[in-house]
């Protein structure tokens, strides 16, 4: 990950149990006594470090860590509140995403009554998903996710074409105008610079009627 996609690797220990977590918590030194090659420090989630997340607003925030706060917690007197919360979000994301996490959350639940209880929560969130409704639901809001892509990207390419003809002519495009122009995602706005820039004398031109 880091030679090939400039990312910094962090390697995540999550466990339901606080005397595992210290333990898991210590570094490994890894190579001969006297040059070592590497250390690992895990970064540990256990109940003493991870927050009990029950609240739906907080699992809309940050998803990822209420999925920490389910597995870490699998064992506590709290997990049924933490799953309930975790399954309602789960019902308002796309099925192939929700899918994905409560598949997370089931693996990490491991062989725990709590286990059972998310597969209970997980029937009825399929057939939710299974419904009329929810297909009609998500295929809207695919659709708008596409055109308002679609969109985008033809506004960055208007913005590139103005810009284009301006160094063509030879105009000066100060930071504060490229910026502007970049900005802009009114496509009839770009089609107006477009054609401005073929004959302005100067750069300001574009904007004549502000």
């Amino acid at each position: 990950m880091h030679a090939k996609f400039g990312h910094q690797p962090v390697l995540i220990v999550l466990c339901p149990d606080e005397t595992t977590a210290r333990w898991a918590a210590r570094p490994i030194t890894l190579g001969i006594p006297d040059y070592p090659s590497l250390t690992v420090r895990p970064l540990v989630l256990g109940p003493g470090n991870t927050p009990v997340v029950t609240d739906a607003k907080d699992v809309v925030r940050d998803v990822p860590m209420a999925i920490f706060s389910a597995i870490t917690h699998s064992k506590s007197e709290n997990v049924d509140a933490i799953l309930k919360a975790l399954a309602t979000t789960l019902n308002t994301l796309d099925p192939n995403q929700a899918t994905i996490y409560a598949e997370l959350v089931e693996a990490g639940l491991g062989d725990t009554p709590a286990r059972e209880i998310w597969r209970d929560l997980m029937s009825a969130l399929l057939n939710f998903f299974r419904s009329e409704h929810a297909q009609r639901a998500f295929a809207e809001v695919r659709a708008e996710g596409q055109a308002e892509g679609q969109a985008q990207g033809q506004a960055v390419k208007g913005a590139k074409d103005v810009l284009r003809v301006l160094s063509l002519r030879g105009l000066e495009v100060t930071p504060e105008t490229r910026e502007r122009i970049e900005a802009c995602k009114d496509l009839d706005l770009l089609d107006a610079w477009l054609d401005r820039a073929v004959t302005a004398s100067r750069t300001e031109d574009l904007f004549a009627d502000g």
